[in-house]
């Protein structure tokens, strides 16, 4: 590994009085963009909920990489959405803009000369522009449906050119405009799991019933008058250190832990049954609640196991071993 050369105690503090004096022209920024935000992003939000199809986010450098990640916010909270880059639009992807879309373009100065062509040929197509930019009298905002116009404030930058508290701005300008959508549409916890399938976040969304899936096996079982021995071949048979006690109907009357098994040796156990060794009000859950309140529940309880109840019978056993293993629980 290469040696790492260290700073003064005198550099090391100006690089970190610079580093507090962006953060502070950062907070700044949002100070002074959350002063200025009116009825015009309502406005913006009512023309998007008014048109069925996409919405179309385009800009240029640094405001089309935060309009990569507006597209993608919008796209996962319940508003469909989609970047273009607007060089590709004036090479054929205007296509991509239908009769029935809404454009979203960024541009801090509201000149860029790639914005033009999607611009005018939104203008000539009757399709409604929401415009992010830092000019009022800039054409972009002249050529939008709804200008959003963002305070002009000072980059952090010492040369004013790299965009710093602009892109956070107009970032943050996309984040109030894709949750206020979201709220207007309903969009739940449950239906951004249907967008979000994939990593932690997922699956922590995901039901129960969706972790199952078709082939789970049920839990392995015991009569309440199974012998000790037999309740001990069954959990061992089970391999999930847990097994369902049922009644003569199949409902769920109860359930043997490993530490159950463990704590009756402590008597006699030629004549105990598993009606005397079963704990009465096992922890369940049903196929329906999300995987986030397995993981709670397992938790809460300090438990290990806990079963998937559906009519009154248990249809899976899932185990926090199992959880870890698959990424649920860390």
């Amino acid at each position: 590994m290469p040696e790492i050369p260290h700073s003064s105690p005198a550099d090391i503090a100006v690089m970190t009085g610079r580093a507090r004096e962006v953060m502070q022209l950062n907070i700044e920024a949002l100070q002074a963009l959350e002063r200025t935000i009116d009825a015009s992003l309502a406005r913006a939000c009512e023309v998007i909920l008014s048109r069925p199809g996409y919405v179309v986010v385009t800009g240029i450098g640094k405001s089309g990489h935060i309009g990569g990640k507006i597209a993608a916010t919008l796209a996962s909270t319940g508003t469909n959405a989609f970047f273009v880059h607007p060089a590709e639009m004036s090479h054929g992807d205007l296509g991509m803009l239908r009769s029935d879309t809404t454009l979203l373009a960024i541009s801090a100065s509201g000149e860029s000369r790639e914005l033009r062509d999607p611009l005018i040929f939104c203008q000539r197509a009757g399709i409604p522009v929401i415009g992010m930019t830092q000019r009022s009298s800039s054409f972009l905002a002249r050529m939008s449906a709804v200008p959003l116009i963002m305070p002009n404030v000072a980059e952090a930058c010492p040369n004013g050119l790299a965009p710093t508290t602009s892109t956070l701005m107009t970032l943050a300008l996309g984040d109030a405009l894709a949750m206020v959508l979201m709220d207007r549409r309903e969009f739940t916890a449950t239906d951004f799991g249907l967008h979000h399938p994939g990593g932690a976040l997922g699956m922590s969304l995901q039901s129960v019933r969706e972790w199952m899936g078709d082939n789970h096996a049920p839990p392995a079982s015991v009569p309440l008058d199974a012998s000790f021995a037999d309740v001990v071949a069954t959990i061992t048979a089970g391999r999930k250190g847990a097994v369902a006690v049922l009644n003569g109907e199949g409902a769920l009357a109860g359930m043997i832990t490993d530490g159950d098994v463990r704590r009756a040796f402590a008597n006699d156990i030629s004549s105990i049954t598993a009606a005397d060794i079963m704990s009465r009000t096992p922890i369940t859950v049903n196929p329906d609640q999300r995987m986030s309140d397995v993981v709670d529940l397992l938790a809460a309880n300090k438990i290990a196991t806990l079963f998937v109840m559906e009519s009154d019978r248990p249809v899976a056993i899932i185990h926090v071993a199992e959880l870890m293993q698959a990424g649920y629980v860390s």
